[in-house]
């Protein structure tokens, strides 16, 4: 027997096992590694095989995008009849050929290659659409006879844009094979940061390493499950570590297929998830109400509210960063809502003293000062200068207008400080929010009881947002500031809605310290406070059980049963494949002096 023949069942059956080996390694299949001791606080509170759910949930992207239709430009069924539209034209991008467009309600889940469009079912939610997607896939990676596949590495949060159907950008990019050129196919993976030596957490790869295909690669073993698609380069490897922005990599194939609606229908849809959309509808805005939203960017849920309320009374939108309000503006200006004013505030400062107004001689109950948009005014022009003048007889109101004139306002002084700035925002063009030169004055507050309804969508741990792939820096302490953070928020809250009024309290955390945590101080501390009953009423029971935790300093006492119905919770692991959020609703009642 000659060696060619003896070598032939040795080859035969290498080519399955190597098969197999790349089908293993191209794949999809994190899992999210937690902190032993926050780990077994949540094990306590949702038992073993329930956390398990959850936390493989997490790691994985929800199977369809939400879409909130703006019903003051467009109804349902016209924004459905127009996608079907764009998807004949095959001018929807994110491969949405194929699309299925019907008005099925059920849980159906969309086959292999196509998309499905339902229209929501539950009461109260008609303006919402679903558009559902697949996944995950078994990624079909190739590359030349004989040379390893073409690789590059992302950073982690990039891949969780990219799950849920973006494109690659530059600054995503860590590391990448080399010799890749405009046109060719690459592998994408992710890194996820590991444990290091202090106890801490690092990714360990140094942008702009090269891959060579090798297991003496960076984190060769720890991407093996990590594959999140494959794409064709936009640019040579040069080229993505040259350039500051841009697309760097165009996905082909995706471990989770979901359409993109980038520059889609803009004003007439808002992508949005459901709880959100849920917790806006549980406040039940009325026209003419003065609404608060304390915790506004980036402007879904204000948005939300506006065209609840027919764009007819008051929302005052807060935000303690600059360009996010500028960022709030820009929406509502988009969606062709003038109802809201948007305020650069902090939210724990948010409460104005009747003895401040006493001191100022102020009669009403308003902010000082704002930042309102004129009709187009969203696209700044370049200025070296800022004149502001009162809109109205309204104090509250601040227009921030833009000038030409190099000289400033004589009337006003300008320090060199101001000088220098106006100087470099001339320099360095326009920022995030495509706005150069708009400036958003610092409000002082509000006064107690000004607002018939406030929503607080509180900063959290952000342990219930999809997809998540790395939950490691969370520890039983920081879930514990992140509890006390809110507490004192909502004090704030309490003390600016007006008796008959409403709180509605939402976070995207599956922590209970933070939610049935916050409900219970809330009852504990207010005895005006209520639960109230919510609609729509799509989230699950609230109520974990009776269990004991690691520390007193999440929640005393758990609510009882008749309470922990009235809250909703959204469990990322559930047949509705609802991301992890939570929404309560208080009743407020008369106030004591």
């Amino acid at each position: 027997m000659d060696s060619s023949s003896s070598a032939s069942p040795v080859a035969a059956a290498a080519a399955p096992a190597a098969a197999a080996a790349a089908t293993d390694r191209y794949t999809f299949s994190p899992r999210l590694r937690w902190q032993p001791e926050v780990e077994e606080y949540f094990v306590s509170a949702y038992g073993r095989d329930h956390f398990g759910r959850i936390s493989q949930a997490l790691a994985h992207p929800s199977c369809y995008s939400c879409i909130r239709v703006n019903t003051l430009k467009s109804s349902t069924d016209a924004v459905m009849q127009k996608l079907l539209n764009l998807v004949n034209q095959n001018e929807l991008c994110g491969g949405m050929n194929g699309l299925e467009i019907g008005e099925q309600n059920g849980g159906e889940q969309a086959h292999e290659g196509s998309y499905l469009v339902d229209k929501c079912s539950y009461s109260g939610l008609e303006n919402v659409l679903f558009v559902r997607g697949s996944g995950p896939h078994v990624l079909h990676c190739a590359g030349q006879p004989g040379q390893p596949i073409k690789e590059i590495i992302v950073s982690r949060k990039c891949a969780e844009s990219v799950l849920r159907g973006a494109q690659v950008y530059v600054p995503g990019v860590l590391a990448c094979s080399s010799h890749v050129e405009k046109g060719d196919t690459v592998a994408v993976s992710v890194a996820i940061e590991q444990p290091v030596k202090d106890n801490g957490w690092a990714v360990g790869i140094t942008r702009g390493i090269v891959l060579q295909g090798l297991q003496s690669d960076a984190q060769y073993e720890e991407r093996k499950g990590l594959y999140i698609g494959q794409g064709i380069a936009a640019m040579s490897r040069t080229g993505i570590f040259r350039v500051l922005h841009g697309v760097a990599i165009e996905m082909t194939e995706r471990a989770y297929k979901l359409p993109s609606f980038n520059d889609v229908l803009e004003g007439e849809i808002f992508l949005q998830n459901l709880p959100s959309i849920v917790a806006a509808r549980v406040l039940d805005p009325q026209p003419g109400e003065r609404i608060l939203d304390m915790c506004a960017a980036p402007g879904g849920k204000t948005t939300a509210i506006a065209i609840l309320m027919r764009d007819e009374g008051e929302i005052v939108a807060l935000d303690r960063s600059h360009n996010k309000v500028m960022g709030i503006l820009k929406l509502a200006d988009e969606m062709g809502l003038s109802c809201i004013k948007a305020y650069k505030l902090d939210a724990l400062k948010s409460v104005r003293t009747t003895n401040e107004a006493r001191n100022l001689g102020v009669a009403d109950n308003c902010s000082e000062a704002s930042v309102t948009t004129e009709e187009n005014s969203v696209s700044c022009h370049t200025a070296t200068g800022a004149k502001v003048t009162n809109a109205g007889e309204d104090s509250s109101t601040t227009t921030v207008m833009q000038t030409d004139d190099p000289k400033p306002d004589a009337g006003r002084y300008v320090s060199k400080a101001d000088l220098r700035k106006n100087l470099r925002r001339m320099r360095n063009g326009t920022g995030r929010s495509n706005c150069s030169g708009g400036r958003v004055e610092d409000s002082k507050g509000f006064f107690p009881s000004s607002f018939d309804r406030v929503l607080l969508d509180a900063p959290c741990s952000a342990l219930g947002l999809r997809p998540r792939l790395f939950v490691g820096e969370e520890t039983l302490e920081s879930l514990r500031k992140n509890a006390t953070y809110q507490r004192r928020m909502f004090d704030q809250a309490v003390k600016l809605v007006r008796p008959g009024g409403v709180i509605v309290y939402s976070t995207c955390t599956i922590n209970p310290g933070e939610n049935e945590g916050l409900v219970r101080y809330a009852l504990d501390t207010y005895k005006f406070l209520s639960l109230g009953s919510q609609h729509p009423k799509v989230g699950g029971p609230g109520i974990i059980g009776s269990c004991k935790l690691p520390s007193k300093a999440y929640t005393e006492k758990w609510l009882t049963a008749h309470e922990a119905q009235l809250v909703q919770r959204f469990d990322p692991s559930s047949s509705l494949d609802t991301m992890g959020f939570f929404i309560a609703k208080f009743n407020v009642g008369h106030k004591e002096d």
